[in-house]
């Protein structure tokens, strides 16, 4: 039925092992290194260290009632950990500013004043007249404070503000340069 299985320390000995000895060995084996790995489980709960034991370091976390890193979390928790790992942080705020323009300065000053961009610090608006982009400029030292508060100190540091961009007078690929062009102002 079974036929003899050499192992290599019973050429000697004259005996053979059958499939079921293996088996027998193997289940001892397992169990014997299970109840070590449930006395250092113990032993780690208690604060000791078994002896013989060939786990060093770190003592393993179990899961309990209070908040944990592998719970469910928030999304918005999540992106602002991703985004602070990648670096991105600083571009997120800089599109929040630009997306909640009109949340942060207010309707009157958002209907009549775009922003263009924030780069380093510096926020780049443009008004639709002269005169409002005057208007702006002397409401640069409350429209810094609206800012810093709702979305942080550095973010905004500067204002810039230009006037609205005329049409442009070039046309085709030969113009003069320095032209004189219309005789009004756009900015």
């Amino acid at each position: 039925m079974h036929s003899p299985v050499h192992t290599p320390g019973d050429e000697g000995s004259g005996t053979a092992r059958r499939g079921s000895d293996l088996a027998r060995d193997a289940l001892r084996a397992a169990r014997e290194a299970s109840a070590k790995q449930r006395e250092e489980r113990n032993a780690e709960r208690r604060g000791t260290q078994v002896r013989g034991s060939r786990r060093t370091g770190r003592r393993r976390r179990w899961s309990g009632p209070g908040p944990d890193d592998r719970d469910p979390q928030p999304f918005g928790r999540l992106v602002s950990r991703v985004s602070m790992d990648r670096g991105w942080s600083s571009r997120l705020t800089d599109a929040t500013v630009l997306s909640r323009w009109p949340e942060l300065v207010g309707p009157d000053i958002a209907d009549h004043c775009t922003p263009i961009s924030l780069r380093d610090g510096e926020l780049t608006l443009q008004a639709e007249s002269t005169a409002w982009a005057t208007q702006v400029r002397t409401l640069q030292r409350q429209l810094l404070g609206r800012l810093a508060a709702a979305v942080g100190r550095d973010v905004v540091r500067r204002i810039r503000v230009v006037g609205p961009s005329g049409p442009s007078w070039r046309h085709g690929p030969r113009s003069v340069r320095g032209g004189r062009g219309p005789r009004d102002t756009y900015g």
